[in-house]
């Protein structure tokens, strides 16, 4: 056990004397070789489609990172006394303005999406502990939620007297509209019998199949219909979408920072609307010595542990900046490219997009040709496995199997018909598949 730092020497009081980079002036933007020279780590010969689990953290981060851990080995105490918190501090300021929060006390920094929610729904299953919700008040989340979210309510929620809605999305999918709809029936089913819903679980970007969710929209309807609270999980959101925790009015924010901004694994932003709860009601899982600090300064020291993923924003920024319109160009050419070249696949296997272009994030859903029989969860991790194997694609692919969503809600995981899969491409990675021309051949 380390010695407890003093909570009142937190540098938060002196935040306006963070020093924060600025954009730089550069002469030209960053080439292509310099591009290619960032990613030599990668292993050679292998198509990496999968950026939305792990990212693709540049070598000039990684070479930050590693001075971060050096300065830690060094001298542990200086660094842990003099240095993390302020650090940690200065990259919440950033993310901050990155996503147009009020106050640098309303952002955390936590090691994933999965802890956030843990962080959320700990208070949630609290409230129902101490008697403050009503056993069989509800959650309402999407059915493709997230695993790990899903039993994290599990663990919290209906382990404490919850009951849980779950809203099923059409998919493929054609329009917002849709997506508005089966929410506010399942709302109004989390409502019934004059029960109230506790909290609402919306996904910004859905994971598998991959969307955009219309969040703005989803969280006006919460507020309409009295839930309590609303937490975004948004995992994939920053670097993938625009993001601006006010406009959405969400109570709590979520996304990583490794998935598509860069940073190394894992880091995670936690957005808490300063007029959501007091702050004696949010607390880190893993508890030490700053807790009842208040949840960021609690997440700033969760014991021993390597902090270094947590202070490189500056050192991302920098970089990003070195692209040609920043973030908003690199999230530009990812989704034009991205839809480019799911319409190419669609259209070379007779198959359609998931859902209309402006619902694809960096990611699309594409259908695969049924000649492929995928007929179960079962053929498509043996599929994604093949592509492993034997042509070095790392490619998501997602089954779909075609449900009578009102029936399924009668019969709990009935299936009266399967014939639908979808695949994940990442188009940063994609382009140079295509390049490399292993595609069309081989499948």
């Amino acid at each position: 056990m380390g010695e407890i730092r003093n909570h009142r020497d937190d540098p938060e009081e002196n935040s306006n004397h963070i020093h924060l980079p600025k954009k730089p002036k550069l002469s030209s933007f960053i080439t292509q070789s310099q591009i290619q020279q960032e990613f030599v780590h990668h292993q050679p010969g292998v198509a990496r489609l999968n950026n939305g689990s792990f990212g693709s953290c540049p070598g000039s981060i990684i070479a930050a990172q590693k001075r971060w851990q050096l300065k830690f080995l060094q001298q542990p105490d200086d660094f842990f006394f003099n240095q993390l918190p302020t650090q940690i501090l200065r990259s919440r300021t950033l993310i901050k303005d990155i996503i147009n929060a009020d106050d640098v006390s309303e952002v955390s920094i936590v090691d994933n999406a999965t802890t956030a929610a843990a962080i959320v729904l700990q208070q949630v299953g609290w409230a129902f502990a101490e008697g403050r919700f009503h056993k069989g008040d509800a959650v309402v989340m999407l059915h493709c939620a997230f695993q790990a979210v899903k039993k994290s309510i599990e663990a919290y929620v209906t382990r404490a007297g919850g009951s849980v809605i779950v809203v099923h999305l059409p998919f493929p999918i054609k329009s917002n509209e849709e997506i508005i709809s089966e929410f506010r029936k399942g709302l109004a089913r989390g409502k019934a019998n004059g029960r109230k819903v506790r909290l609402a679980i919306i996904d910004h970007i859905t994971s598998m199949p991959s969307l955009i969710i219309p969040v703005r929209e989803l969280v006006k309807i919460c507020r309409e219909e009295g839930v309590s609270q609303v937490f975004v999980d948004a995992a994939h959101a920053v670097g993938s979408v625009s993001v601006d925790v006010k406009d959405i009015g969400a109570d709590f924010y979520v996304s990583n920072l490794h998935k598509w901004f860069f940073c190394p694994p894992s880091v995670a932003l936690l957005y808490c609307r300063k007029s959501s709860l007091s702050s004696s009601e949010l607390h880190h899982p893993v508890v030490s010595h700053e807790y009842g600090n208040g949840l960021a300064i609690e997440s700033a020291w969760i014991g021993t542990r390597d902090y270094s993923s947590q202070l490189l924003v500056p050192e991302v920024i920098d970089f990003i900046n070195r692209f040609e319109g920043g973030m908003d160009g690199i999230r530009d050419r990812n989704h034009e490219a991205v839809v480019e070249m799911a319409e190419m696949l669609a259209k070379a296997w007779g198959t359609s997009l998931g859902s209309p272009p402006e619902m694809c994030p960096s990611m699309a859903m594409v259908g695969l040709p049924s000649s492929l029989g995928v007929l179960s969860d079962g053929d498509a991790s043996r599929l994604r496995n093949h592509l492993r194997d034997q042509f070095k694609v790392e490619v998501p692919i997602h089954y779909q199997p075609l449900k009578d969503t009102a029936a399924a809600e009668e019969v709990e995981g009935g299936t009266l018909s399967t014939s639908f899969c979808m695949i994940v491409l990442i188009a940063r990675c994609f382009l140079i598949l295509l390049r490399e021309n292993k595609v069309g051949r081989e499948v």
